[in-house]
């Protein structure tokens, strides 16, 4: 017997399939989110290509993880769409083969791929992050490249702002030039002023060559000793017809050593985050040890003043313990106000050290919260491949739509939701408000009750979005009821025999009439009856029988003012108006338990209202339709 059979190598076929384009597409998104962040860090400083094909490498390494989830998701709901737009999954559940069995092929390869995505974010992944880390940050070192535009301030020079009236591209002379230098200093600023200009890097990309013609300088003289910060500043004014000066300014693109960003949780790998954690624990509690030492040793003997500590020496030799009230008790009023002082002094002291101790503690815990977070990432993100898969394929067997259509929307929403349970949860294990692994595995926590709740429906063949049935189970909560639809019928086979109909339509409108004066249906009901002595109005159930037995009857009428009538003859609802629930047992729970028995109770008074005025509707067009039966009768005995 096969282990694979050819129904297996059919689903999975049309699952690869997709799971390859959903996939890119999926890491195309993220690429082009990453990118947008990083947006000011790459135009305008004409890194080669070779960097920049780094750069997305890298980026890419790092988003796999985060799109696999994705689009396992994505292609899960379009491939079991697809097979039940198609009536494939239903043929193959006529063979009698379950839901579970058609998943378990792909929900090998999801495993597989459960198994990448760690593998990814343990060895693949950090690697990645550091170089790509490294190359974030040179790219932010790395100077522009010269692009001066023309009437604006051009400030990308360090120490420099560029004006320039007009530019000859070809040329490249920059004309009507105004510098504003303060390399030297706000002090000993610079104004140059010149009719034209050219702008040339040297030839080891080091330096900027500015060449000015015909051009005047103006330098600030104010630091200069002897002038007083009152007095008119004087300034130096130079003219020359050419110039030529050396800017400081490296276009080159340097590499930062990486062994920079070794302290970063996200460039380990579980073994280092596991030998980390330990080494940044082992700290933690050197630092509280030693916070508490100096506590003891400094805070705790010092804070008491010279008289009050000899006599607490002397009080400590005695039987009884110290009580500083006392020994303040017996200082003078001097002794009593230094005493104060100093201890105030010291307080204050004590304050700005465990300020500052704090920061180092923060900064240490925040270190460890990062790399529990880290630690547990890498599995989060596994898991959800499950997860999402678990969602992904039941949903799509019961939406049964195929495409890009709904189930891109379906796929956006439930990540949407995914990603913000997330990174809620990961902020906030991040700042320590709540547990790392309750934070980071929130979202998990969320959605895996979702996904096996989906599994079952679809493997039962339940109608989970059936919006029908939805629709009245709201309509039964809020006591909302449907109107009756009766329209006329071209060919009708047993018409209604008026005579019949009548009669039995009087009577049932003075059995309407009388049991609603002997149920007192307008007085307030009595709670202990309703909730712990029901007992089921037979009455109102036989008069909903014969009032639907009537309006069958009569549909089968040509007159369109009987038909009518029949459309605002109430659908009566029997139990409504007697209990809550069917079951004995929740009715008295719902009784004793208050606030939810108050709200029952003012529902079923207004259910009783209700069929008080039910009972009224039917007498009054139930004496409609008996008028109308004898103008039918007569204009039949006349003809």
């Amino acid at each position: 017997m096969k282990f694979i059979k050819k129904i297996d190598l059919f689903v999975l076929k049309s699952y690869l399939l997709l799971f390859m384009g959903t996939f890119f597409v999926c890491l195309f998104i993220f690429m082009m989110q990453f990118m947008w962040r990083h947006v000011n860090d790459l135009v305008g400083k004409g890194l080669p290509v070779d960097v920049l094909a780094r750069f997305f490498y890298y980026a890419s390494l790092t988003l796999v993880p985060m799109a696999l989830p994705l689009a396992i998701l994505l292609a899960s709901l379009i491939t079991f769409g697809n097979l039940g737009e198609r009536f494939e999954l239903l043929a193959m559940k006529a063979a009698g083969i379950p839901l579970v069995r058609i998943l378990q092929p792909i929900f090998l390869f999801v495993i597989l791929l459960s198994i990448a995505s760690f593998y990814f974010q343990n060895v693949t992944s950090p690697e990645a992050t550091r170089q790509l880390a490294t190359l974030v940050y040179s790219m932010k070192q790395k100077s522009p490249d010269l692009d001066i535009p023309e009437g604006v301030f051009y400030n990308e020079i360090p120490g420099y702002n560029l004006f320039v009236e007009r530019k000859d591209k070809e040329t490249g002379m920059l004309y009507g030039a105004m510098i504003y230098s303060t390399t030297d200093g706000y002090e000993d600023a610079q104004i140059v002023l010149a009719d034209s200009a050219r702008l040339q890097s040297t030839a080891d990309k080091t330096h900027l060559q500015l060449t000015l013609y015909s051009g005047e300088r103006f330098r600030n003289m104010q630091s200069q000793g002897g002038v007083s910060a009152r007095a008119n500043v004087p300034y130096l004014r130079e003219t020359f017809i050419k110039e030529i000066d050396l800017i400081a300014f490296d276009a080159n693109f340097n590499m930062m050593d990486a062994a920079m960003l070794s302290g970063n949780a996200m460039t380990k790998n579980l073994k280092e985050i596991e030998h980390s954690l330990d080494s940044l624990q082992q700290k933690s509690d050197s630092t509280g040890h030693a916070a508490y030492r100096f506590a003891r040793e400094t805070f705790l003997m010092r804070a008491l003043p010279s008289g009050i500590k000899d006599s607490a020496q002397i009080l400590q030799q005695a039987a009884c313990p110290p009580v500083l009230d006392s020994v303040y008790a017996r200082l003078s009023a001097s002794q009593r106000q230094n005493a104060i002082r100093t201890a105030s002094y010291r307080c204050r002291s004590g304050i700005g050290e465990y300020e500052f101790r704090s920061l180092l503690t923060n900064d240490l815990n925040r270190n460890l919260r990062l790399h529990w977070i880290e630690w547990n990432k890498k599995f989060t993100l596994s898991v959800s491949c499950i997860i999402f898969f678990f969602i992904g394929a039941p949903l799509g067997a019961i939406i049964r739509k195929g495409g890009l259509g709904v189930p891109v929307v379906v796929s956006v929403i439930i990540f949407i939701f995914y990603y913000i349970l997330n990174a809620s949860g990961e902020k906030m294990a991040k700042t320590g408000a709540w547990e790392i692994g309750f934070g980071l595995w929130l979202s998990s926590f969320v959605l895996f009750p979702i996904g096996a709740f989906l599994t079952f429906k679809a493997n039962k063949d339940s109608v989970v979005f059936n919006m029908e049935a939805y629709r009245n189970f709201f309509q039964r909560i809020l006591g909302l009821r449907t109107s009756r639809h009766i329209a006329r019928k071209e060919v009708i086979i047993h018409p209604p025999v008026y005579a019949d109909v009548q009669v039995r339509l009087k009577t049932l409108c003075s059995e309407c009439r009388q049991y609603a004066q002997r149920a007192h249906l307008r007085s307030i009901p009595n709670y202990i009856r309703l909730y712990f002595h029901y007992r089921e109005d037979k009455e109102v159930i036989r008069l909903s029988e014969q009032l639907e037995n009537l309006v069958e009857e009569l549909s089968n009428s040509r007159d369109h003012s009987i038909l009518d009538a029949l459309n605002h003859l109430p659908i009566l609802v029997p139990d409504a108006h007697t209990r809550p629930f069917h079951n004995e047992r929740l009715n008295i729970l719902t009784g004793l338990f208050f606030p939810v028995g108050i709200i029952f109770y003012f529902r079923i008074w207004r259910y009783r209202l209700r069929l008080w005025r039910d009972m009224h509707q039917i007498q009054n067009y139930g004496r409609f339709i008996c008028e109308r039966i004898d103008k039918i009768q007569a204009n039949q005995s006349n003809s």
